[in-house]
Formats: structure tokens, sequence, C-alpha cells
């Protein structure tokens, strides 16, 4: 099919090159990096691409392409004529829209695209408005759709696709994947001249539920093994989300969106004049390797996050929770640590749950959010005052999307304030859901969050959610799905409203550790839990690859030293969160001098980088990390061209070999061990090879290390 029009946009990192063929049909032809191979639009046919709306509404499957299961070749996707486009710009991004038509619905859809100066990462919803007289129920309509990728099936075999595991205790672990082994090969249809345009390969990962991270992170990469063309994405969705990969006319297109009828009940009614707009996501080109896509894609959630004065003082934060009081606190205890925490350099003093109830079987009675007097018998607010005295700031945990079984609250709401299912509320694990949707909802957790903050002095918050419910409620809403896609933006919603009326507020996002670790939730909030994992050792692992999925300094680490455990694994612990945002906690009280000397080295040392671990760029030496590695690295490039590098040694060989490219060819490079001081081991640049030597004992343990380059030879 010959290209009835070209249309280009150059926001300036990336071109976008749309064609419309004669059949009327809008497709991204091509997307650009300074030295991409990928082809110009120009060089192909107007359809070796995807239409970039892939609408499906009700009682529609497939026309010729693929079938119902996959993302593309719906009816309304091929009804969807170009009407017209609009470059513009935003005091932060350079916009760019472009609209069609499906006369026979009536539907308008109007894809949405943003980019921030200097960043290849391309942001995209998809709008769509009911212009006819009727109503309209769309069961798909993904954010973002774009094919000619990686050329022909042939050179298939160049390329691999990264995608990431999440679960409790296990997050953020990446695997590498040949396409031919996911089922996307060369199969020889597009051979046989029969009119074929695709095969029915796909490949989908999604997530079902209010842990939108519970399987997987929200997030793929596509990579040519030279390191010369990566494609990275991310969802931002704090709920239900699918991304595809597939072939179409030889080519591979790549979808990404929120919730469909196929995999989350999800269908929307969109009645005459109404609108809908797509959940975020975004996609990052770079003519690199993963190293940097991964920079471009940090630089990015800088720029499209809620500002926060916390990510710029990166205050350290102790949390008596992990592997601490776990949960039992009273003012004895409390008290306890009061005196060894201040001592160790913390500015937030976080209490975590149990406050509020007068025993251990609170899991199923929380929802009033009001101090135990039995916990408390000299009064919740004496203890506060005692910690405010010190200077440091008082933090608590709160669960505010859910009622216990048990709880009094479960009595006082109206019935639809709850999730519902046939009549009956959704109960998991004793809980309740709330429905953010309805107003009673948050007008009682406005209460509890402005009592706390105005009357007690609170000024950080542990929002953590510990069920996972799968469908929506069904009470006032078309599907179950719409509900929950509704009740997760009211959410979102909620908390903008707590920051705009406590500006200095600051909320840690939790999710059973990071079950929501997306940028949904991190667009939002100022921080991030990265895990619940209590063992250091096998933190290390998550600690490593926490950049892929969080910016630096939103990423919460746990760094909770033990009387009983040695110094190597004590120090361990406390490399695990000095690249990140550090969560100190364990027996503080109940260290011996040296031990508190150990600890508290660590926390001097992290308040000396912590100002530019906010600009600061991630890579890693050696890859990756997997769970089971003997070595793990993380490096972050400072703006002054410093690197700060974590190294893990878990197990096997004592010596590892770190290519550090960012230094290759410089000569004079000093690596200065920061932490741990005088312990055990060797770094050694090798100017030769670009490498950091390292040596380390035979047993788990960690460094910190700062290399700084000297001259620079021809």
């Amino acid at each position: 099919m010959a290209i009835k029009k070209e249309i280009v946009w150059r926001p300036g990192p990336l071109e976008v090159y749309f064609t419309v063929g004669e059949d009327d049909l809008v497709r991204i032809s091509a997307i650009q990096s300074p030295s991409s191979t990928t082809k110009k639009a120009s060089d192909l046919k107007a359809d070796d691409s995807v239409p970039i709306f892939a609408l499906r509404l009700t009682g529609e499957g497939n026309a010729l392409t693929k079938s119902h299961r996959s993302m593309i070749g719906s009816y309304a996707s091929e009804r969807l004529k170009y009407q017209n486009h609009k470059e513009g710009e935003t005091s932060a991004t350079k916009t760019f829209e472009i609209r069609s038509h499906d006369d026979k619905s009536g539907i308008t859809a109007t894809a949405n695209f943003s980019i921030y100066p200097g960043i290849p990462v391309i942001r995209s919803t998809v709008t769509l408005e009911n212009t006819s007289k009727g109503n309209v129920v769309v069961t798909q309509i993904p954010s973002f759709l774009v094919g000619n990728l990686a050329g022909a099936s042939k050179s298939w075999g160049d390329y691999t696709l990264s995608t990431a595991t999440n679960s409790w205790f296990r997050e953020a672990q990446w695997r590498e994947q040949k396409l031919s082994t996911l089922g996307l090969d060369d199969y020889g249809v597009m051979e046989l001249n029969e009119g074929h345009s695709a095969t029915h390969a796909s490949v989908a990962f999604s997530s079902r539920g209010s842990f939108s991270t519970s399987s997987y992170l929200p997030m793929g990469m596509l990579k040519r093994h030279d390191n010369t063309e990566t494609w990275l994405w991310q969802i931002e969705h704090n709920g239900s989300w699918k991304w595809e990969i597939g072939d179409f006319n030889d080519r591979l297109y790549v979808g990404l969106g929120g919730p469909t009828s196929n995999d989350h009940e999800w269908r929307h009614k969109l009645s005459p004049g109404a609108s809908f707009t797509t959940v975020p996501v975004a996609m990052s080109l770079v003519s690199g390797g993963q190293d940097q896509a991964f920079s471009a894609l940090t630089t990015y959630r800088r720029a499209m996050r809620r500002k926060h004065q916390d990510n710029e003082k990166m205050s350290l934060i102790f949390n008596d929770y992990m592997n601490c009081l776990m949960g039992d606190p009273d003012e004895n205890k409390v008290a306890a640590l009061i005196d060894p925490v201040l001592k160790a350099g913390a500015e937030f003093f976080v209490i975590d749950c149990g406050w509020y109830s007068d025993d251990n079987s609170w899991w199923d009675d929380v929802g009033l959010w009001e101090p135990s007097t039995v916990r408390f018998p000299s009064g919740f607010k004496k203890l506060v005052d005692k910690v405010k005295a010190t200077g440091m700031t008082l933090g608590l945990w709160l669960e505010p999307e859910v009622v216990g079984v048990r709880s009094v609250v479960g009595k006082q709401l109206p019935e639809d304030a709850f999730f519902q299912d046939n009549g009956s509320r959704v109960v998991e694990k004793g809980r309740y859901q709330l429905d953010f949707r309805h107003p009673a909802v948050r007008e009682r957790l406005d209460k509890v969050v402005d009592n706390l903050v105005l009357n007690f002095g609170v000024g950080y918050f542990k929002f953590d959610y510990n069920i996972e419910v799968m469908r929506g409620t069904d009470v006032n809403t078309y599907s179950t799905g719409d509900a929950h896609l509704a009740h997760q933006r009211a959410y979102l919603s909620w908390v903008n409203g707590l920051y705009d009326r406590h500006p200095d507020l600051v909320i840690e996002s939790c999710s059973s550790g990071a079950q929501r670790l997306e940028y949904a939730m991190l667009g939002t909030h100022s921080l991030q839990s990265t895990s619940d994992q209590q063992d250091p050792v096998r933190y290390g692992a998550i600690s490593a690859a926490a950049p892929t999925a969080v910016t630096p300094e939103q990423s919460a680490v746990w760094a909770y030293p033990q009387p009983g455990w040695s110094d190597e694994k004590n120090a361990l612990t406390v490399v695990n969160s000095l690249l990140g945002r550090i969560h100190l906690s364990g027996r503080l009280d109940q260290l011996s001098a040296s031990q508190q000397d150990l600890i508290h080295g660590g926390m001097k040392v992290y308040k000396e980088i912590r100002g530019q671990l906010n600009t600061a760029l991630p890579f890693w030496p050696i890859g990756l990390p997997s769970w089971t590695d003997d070595w793990h690295s993380l490096g972050l490039t400072t703006t002054d061209g410093d690197i700060l590098l974590a190294v893990w040694h878990i197990k096997g060989p004592l010596t590892c070999s770190l290519p550090i490219n960012e230094l290759k060819g410089a000569s004079g490079v000093s690596a200065k061990l920061l932490y741990p001081t005088n312990f055990e081991g060797k770094a050694d640049w090798n100017e030769k090879e670009g490498t950091l030597d390292v040596q380390l004992p035979d047993v788990a343990c960690a460094r910190l290390y700062r290399l700084q380059k000297g001259t620079r030879v021809a």
C-alpha cells in the first residue's frame, strides 16, 4: 500500500514517523534516535506497521489478523480514519496529538504523546470520545502501539527480550530470553504469498488485581545483542495492566496498556459526549545497551513524578519494624530505641504497625487508627513528644485502604463504601476492601490523617497494603474491571490531596514490600519500600536490581543490624541501603559499642553521598543481578563523573573483575573504600582492561567504593 501522508514529529531526542496509508489508517512507521538502525518511514510501505489504535468494542472480535486473544487486528482499529494532528508544548514537555474517527461507532480516538526535553522517552495515553447519540461499550484500548521493530523475522535472532519477575521477598529479578524461546521466530508464513499478514504468535505479560506487581514488573526490554539499539518500556498503573509483543507483516510490534475485557473483566460504557483516557505508559529508545536505556528511564521518572522536598533532602529514616519490634511496639520498647536511633543519625523515627492495637491480634481489627492506651499507658502523645524533643520527625504506619472484619469502622461506613460481589462484601484475609470512589471513604481517611498530622505532629506515613483483591466491586459500575480502575485512580487522587494540604508530609508506599512497584504509585508517593526480605544476604540481589524499577532517592532499602551477627554481615546490611534510601532498623538498642561504631560509620557515609544520589544514573558492571549469582554489583555515575560502586560477594570465587565502561581509557583511576573502612579486601584498577579487580573474603560480604578518574589517555 502506498503512503498517502507522512507526518514527522521531532521533539528533540527522538524522531517519530507517522504514515497515513490509502486506507486512511495512522501508523507509527519508525521511531528513531541518533545512530538508530530503524528504517525511516519513507523506506517502508504504509502497511508494514500496525495501526496506532487497537480499539475493541463489545461484540467485535478480529477481522483477519491474528485472533481476539491478541491486542491487534480488531474491526474498530481498521475503521479509525485519520482526521488531523497537532503539535504543542506545556511548561515541561513537547506534545503531539493525532486524531482518528470511526464513522460506524461515532468514536473519536486521540493519541496523546509527550516528551521531556533531552530525554529519549515517549509518554503516551489515548483518549476516546463518543460523538454518537447512543452508548458505546469499549472492551480494549491500549495506550501505545508501535510496530516495525527489529527488522524482518530472519534478523530476530539478533534481539533478546528481558522481563522482571517480582515476588514477595524476591523483587525486581530480571531474566533475558531469546525471542525464539518465546515462540517469536521465522515461521515462513510470509513466504507463502497467500495474503497472510501475521502468525498467531504473541507473548503477553499482565497483572490482574490490586497488587499491580505481584508477579511481574510492568516493564519490558527489547535489546539488540550488539548494544546498538534498546527499547525499554513501563506501564504506569497501580492496578491491572497488560503488554504484548508479537509479529505483524514480518516485523515485531509492542502494545502497552491498562485493563482489558479479555484479561481483567474491564468494559467501559461511553455515553454520548463522554470521554475516557487510558493509563499512561512510557517507551524509551536508545542507541546503546541496557545501562543507557535505564539511565534514560531514570531521568524520565525524575521528570514525570510529583515533586517532593524529601527527594532532595533524602533524610535518614529509622523504622522500628524489620528485624526489630516486628509490629509489637509499646512505650518502653520504643523509648529504649530513641537514644540509639538518634546517635545513629536518623532524622525520621517511624513507629510501624501495632501502635493502634491493645494486643497482637490486630490484623482483622484495623481501621480505627487511634493510639492504644494499653501499649502506651502514659499516653501516646507523651511518647511522641519525647521523639520530637530529639529533633527527629515522627512517622507512623497506616493501612488506609482496608478495614478489618472485627473493626467498628465496618459498621460506621455505608455498605457501598466497601467492595461488593453479588450483594456481599468482599473479604480477603480478614479485611474488607474500601472503595475510594466513595466520598465517605475519602472523608473518613482525611480526618484520620489530619488528626495524626495536626494533633500528634506526624510528618511521615508508611502507607501499607497487604491484601490482593482480584476483582473490582460490582456496585455503581458497568463492569468490575472499570470499578477497579476508577477506585485505583481515586486512591491516588486522595493521596495527592493529602500532599496538597500537607506539602511537607512524606508518604512511603508499601504493599507487602514492593507489590505495587510502579510509577503510578511512585509518580505520586515520595518513596517506595523495595522488599520485606529479612535476610541481608538475599537482599543484596534486590538492592542491586532496585534502580531498574525505582530511582535511588525513592528506593527504600532496609538496613537491620543485629547484635548476634558478624561485623561482615552487619556491614553488608548497611551496604545494601547506601545507594538508595536507608531504612535503618534492627536492634540498635542491643548493639555493642564497636557494632554501633560500625553502623554509625555507614550512616555518616550515607549523609556524605546522599546529595549525589538524586541525580546519579545507574549501571551494572557485570550485568543485571540474578538471584543465585556469586557476585552482584551496582554503580551510580554522579553528575561530576565520580562512580559510587557497591559490590557484593555472596559465594564462590573470591575475585571478580568489574568492567567500568564509563572509565575505560582513563589512567590514574583511584578506588577508595568508603564503607566498611579497614575491612579485608583489595580493589585495584586495571587500566589496560578498564576493570576494577576486586578480591573479598570467603564470606558473604559487601563493599562500597568511590571511583575517580585521573587523566584521559588518547
